[in-house]
């Protein structure tokens, strides 16, 4: 039965260890998989294969919390992460289990952070909203539960008003235009961009530059 002659943390991981048997580099670890090991300790082949699957399981879990250092991800995002690093499907499948009772793959509250985002920084559409959650991977109803308080005309204004300092200058014409191609690229329909653009360039003019909303067309 082969024996561990030594057990060398990796220079460029300290997290990692390498497993010498019988005096040759076997396989590599972390050091969490191989904390119960010890030099001189016999070893079998079921052993073996037994931390090995341990150790794919344990890197994907690393991986997964470095992917998610940055920002808050949807599972079908951590799944293709992982994929791309080649990870076997049932490890995919037991990784995003464990983040679930850890709490740090909760789909329906990723929804609702992505939206509460949006709205806050870069407002736009509900329409626009749905689209780039379905890209996220998310439900149907996980996105419903989201939009629920999402008002298209109050985020429309909230979009113009983040916008205006950009557009400082402009006569009607133009502003109405750059505003509106602005809110277009954002998501909102005609029925709403009109009203908005009117209303922000009547609080921000004099009255004898104001105009009603059907001057926007």
């Amino acid at each position: 039965m082969p024996k561990i002659t030594a057990i060398e943390v990796k220079k460029r991981d300290p997290n990692r260890v390498n497993i010498h048997l019988d005096g040759e580099y076997a396989f590599g670890l972390a050091r969490i998989t191989a904390a119960w090991l010890k030099v001189g300790m016999e070893i079998d082949l079921q052993k073996i294969e037994r931390l090995q699957a341990d150790d794919a399981r344990e890197r994907a879990y690393q991986q997964t919390l470095h992917y998610l250092q940055h920002r808050a991800r949807s599972e079908e995002e951590i799944r293709q992460n992982l994929r791309k690093h080649k990870v076997d499907e049932a490890i995919i499948e037991e990784t995003i289990k464990r983040l679930r009772r850890g709490r740090l793959a909760d789909d329906d509250q990723f929804a609702k952070i992505w939206v509460e985002n949006r709205s806050a920084f870069r407002p736009r559409s509900r329409r626009a909203l749905t689209i780039e959650l379905k890209q996220k991977g998310l439900t149907e109803p996980a996105i419903k539960s989201a939009l629920e308080a999402v008002d298209d005309e109050a985020m429309a204004y909230e979009a113009a008003v983040k916008r205006i300092r950009r557009l400082e200058g402009l006569e009607w014409p133009d502003f109405r235009k750059k505003l509106g191609e602005f809110l277009v690229r954002r998501g909102f329909s005609y029925s709403i961009i009109a009203p908005v653009v009117t209303k922000v360039w009547n609080e921000r003019h004099s009255p004898k530059q104001y105009f009603e909303d059907k001057d926007i067309a």
